[in-house]
This record gives C-alpha cells, structure tokens and sequence, in this order.
C-alpha cells in the first residue's frame, strides 16, 4: 500500500507543479478549433494524437518555467508553497519530466504529419523561450497569450498542414485573451517584481493603467472572436456563445472595479474558466447543428 500511496502522492504534486486545472484555459479552443476544421465531423485518431501534443507541450512549458523561476518562486511568498520550492518535487525530476513531457510533444507531432513534426521545435522555442521574457520586457504577458494561442493554429496544422487565415484570428483572440488575464494575474506580484527586477504591466505602469490595458486587450479579444464567426461562417449559437463571453469579460473587469485586487482568483480562474468553456459549447452547438457546410 505504501509504494502505491507514495506513487499518488507523487502524481498529485506533478499536476499541482503544472496547474493542471488551468488547462481549461486552453483545451477548449483546442477542441474547438479541431471541430472547425474538421466541420463538425471529427476523425478520433488525429484527435487522439491532437490532445497528447497539447498535454506534451503544455506541460513541458509549466514544468520548465518552474524550474527557471525557481530562486525567484521560493523567494515570492505568494509561490514559495509550490511543489518544487518545498522539495516535494526535485529540481532533478522537475528536469527528467520537462524532457519527457518535450519528447512526448515532438513524437506526438510526428504522427499527425512532417510539417506539424518541424514546427513542434519552432512551437517549444518559443514555449520555453517565454521563461525568460519576465526578466527582460513587460510584453511577457503577449508572449504567454502567443503561446496558447499557437494552439487553434497549431490544429490546421495537424489536419491539413496549413496555417489558415481563419486560426490566425482565432489564435490573436485567444493570444489578447490571455494577455487580458495574465496582466490582471500578475497585479498579485507587482512590487516584488519591482523587488527583484522582473518586468510586467503592473510593476512598470501602476496597477490602474494595467487594468486599462487589460480591459483593451479583451475588447481586441471580443473583436477577433467576431471576425472568427465571419470568416467561419458561424451561426446564431456561435454569436449566443460570443455574447456570453463578452458578459463574462465585463463582469470580470466590474469585479475588480468594485471591489479591488481582493478577489482577483475569482477574476482570473473562475471567469476566465467561464469564458473559454462557454465559448468552446456554443461554439460546437453551432458547428453541429447549425453550420452552413
């Protein structure tokens, strides 16, 4: 019983060292994204090997930021608690995971085609490259959102080997979307990166401008969701989906609004989670039932 409980335990902090729960913020443009190309009619072996990319590289990148920020997390009250800080997880395994989760990544790639296998080196570059731009510019927040966003894109890749206008516009939503929240995210850590010179929209312009910014990069967000729907097609459910979105996004600004940076979770995973899995089924409804093929 023992080894078996040291095993979950073990699997427990991993998922706890990748935020695992924060992957709602990605699988579901992913998912959609693979409804729209194959319109509505989905093939279960690319979507097979779709899904096993995404969990490959999205865990490859939380792994190895992890382990870049480790000297300034453990410092950092708000994440000295993580598993790689407390020595739950060991630098050493922290690193065999990253290449694991990188290889699983790359080979998954292989299987779906030869130019999804090249761009998955391309894809991880700029993965792992992102660790970095914290310490060197405070566009690091539209960095973050161009590495989910490189997800819509990702699939017309994996399923026609192209990169379409239309996962272009899905994919810059989904970039300012991220870039939206993480800015609000990062309102937690303004003045210890002032401390330890990182950079971010709040530590160099002030939490309200932040906000501001914030606000304008999810109004670009709503605006390439529209451009989505034109270009797609897209029926009534799919604009149901849209406006809910919107709703969404002006409730988590009216929340900070009112009540400051005391509920700023809230803001960010729980509206946020909101957003992306409200989008992503009315999206499906509508690609389903409703789209003109």
């Amino acid at each position: 019983m023992e080894p078996a409980r040291t095993v979950r335990s073990k699997i427990s902090h991993f998922t706890e060292l990748i935020k695992f729960e924060h992957s709602v913020f990605a699988l579901p443009y992913v998912m959609m994204s693979l409804f729209l190309v194959f319109d509505g009619r989905i093939d279960m072996k690319t979507t097979f090997w779709v899904i096993v990319c995404m969990i490959g590289a999205r865990s490859a990148a939380m792994s190895f930021n992890r382990i870049a920020d480790y000297h300034h997390d453990k410092k950092n009250l708000r994440t000295s608690g993580r598993p790689l800080q407390t020595g739950k997880i060991k630098l050493a395994e922290a690193w065999v995971f990253t290449v694991v989760m990188a290889l699983v990544f790359v080979l998954s790639s292989r299987m779906l085609n030869t130019l999804s296998f090249v761009l998955s080196f391309v894809a991880l570059f700029v993965l792992f490259a992102y660790s970095f731009t914290k310490r060197l510019t405070w566009l690091s927040h539209w960095v973050l959102g161009i590495c989910l966003g490189l997800g819509p894109v990702g699939v017309w890749v994996a399923v026609r080997s192209e990169i379409t206008l239309l996962s272009v516009i899905l994919g810059t939503g989904v970039a300012f979307w991220v870039a939206g929240f993480d800015i609000i995210y990062s309102t937690q850590d303004m003045e210890f990166d002032k401390r330890e010179n990182l950079r971010s929209v709040p530590s160099r312009f002030g939490i309200g401008t932040a906000l501001i910014i914030s606000r304008l990069c999810h109004a670009v967000t709503v605006g390439m969701f529209l451009a989505t729907g034109i270009v797609a097609d897209m029926g009534l459910f799919y604009y149901t989906g849209l406006f809910c979105v919107s709703a969404c996004l002006f409730y988590e600004h009216l929340i900070l609004k009112r009540y400051g940076l005391s509920r700023v979770n809230e803001a960010f995973f729980v509206v946020n989670g909101a957003v992306s899995v409200l989008f992503f089924l009315f999206s499906v409804i509508d690609i389903l039932f409703f789209r003109r093929f």
